[in-house]
């Protein structure tokens, strides 16, 4: 015997689990989204003919698919710009391509979370790679802003 109230429960549970994964995925666009903020000041604390691409050019990894190519121009882009603002100030930098290997390392390890079995583990290490490469960035970013603040332009 059919009971209304069955397709009503269902539609609840697939209502709640919708809205489940929405919170989730909107919880872990969060991370992101200060990432990519706290690369796109990195670029603005580049002037702006050292930098080798524009500032707002950072959001386009939430492109899918396409992100996984621009991860690695990115990361060649932003190491270039900081090294190309630290020789024009003729100051010595800390790296020949600042933050490049660590952000190089998290690409090829995110590309490798696609491979099964070994695809878990690489996650885990681009993730841990992510997070020290947002942290170099940051550090970047805090010295050329401190730069800009006690020299003139």
């Amino acid at each position: 015997m059919y009971n209304s109230y069955d397709s009503y429960d269902s539609g609840m549970a697939a209502g709640a689990i919708i809205a489940i994964v929405l919170v989730a995925v909107i919880i872990g666009l969060i991370p992101v989204i200060f990432y990519l903020i706290n690369l796109q000041n990195t670029l603005k604390a580049v002037r702006p003919e050292n930098q080798k691409m524009p500032p707002g050019q950072v959001w386009l990894m939430f492109i899918p698919l396409f992100n996984i190519v621009w991860n690695f121009i990115m990361v060649q882009r932003i190491a270039e710009s900081i090294k190309a603002e630290y020789d024009s100030r003729q100051l010595p930098c800390k790296e020949e391509k600042p933050a490049y290997s660590i952000g190089l390392a998290m690409c090829i390890c995110n590309c490798c979370g696609w491979i099964p079995f070994l695809g878990f583990l690489a996650s885990l290490g681009g993730l841990v790679l992510w997070i020290v490469y947002w942290v170099k960035t940051a550090e970047y970013k805090r010295d050329l802003q401190s730069l800009q603040a006690t020299s003139p332009m």
